[in-house]
C-alpha cells in the first residue's frame, strides 16, 4: 500500500513535478486565477501551461496543499497528485 503525503513547500513541489517531467498548468477558462493542474506528457488541450511563479501565487492565494505519492504500489515513481484545501496553517511542510 502506498502512502500519500501533503506539502506546501514550493521547492519540494517543483522538484517532484519536474522529476516526473510534468509542467505547471491551469484549466483553460477558469476564474480567479484558475484551477491548478500538473500536465504530464503531451500537452492537454484543456490546460494552459503557466510559469512556476504564477502557479505558486495561485497555490498560496487559494491556501492549497499538494497531496502526492512518491511511489506506486509496484515501487515505480507515482504521478498521483491532487490539490486540496489546507486544513490548517503549519509551521513546516
Amino acid at each position: 500500500m502506498t502512502k500519500s503525503k501533503t506539502t506546501t513547500d514550493h521547492e519540494h513541489i517543483r522538484a517532484w513535478v519536474e522529476a516526473r517531467k510534468g509542467r505547471p498548468a491551469r484549466v483553460k477558462g477558469t476564474a480567479n486565477g484558475g484551477l491548478l493542474r500538473i500536465d504530464f506528457g503531451a500537452p492537454d488541450e484543456n490546460l494552459e501551461e503557466i510559469p512556476w511563479e504564477e502557479f505558486f501565487e495561485i497555490f498560496d492565494r487559494n491556501k492549497l496543499d499538494f497531496l502526492y505519492q512518491d511511489k506506486t504500489s509496484s515501487g515505480d515513481p507515482s504521478r498521483f497528485n491532487k490539490f486540496v484545501d489546507r486544513k490548517h496553517e503549519r509551521r513546516s511542510s
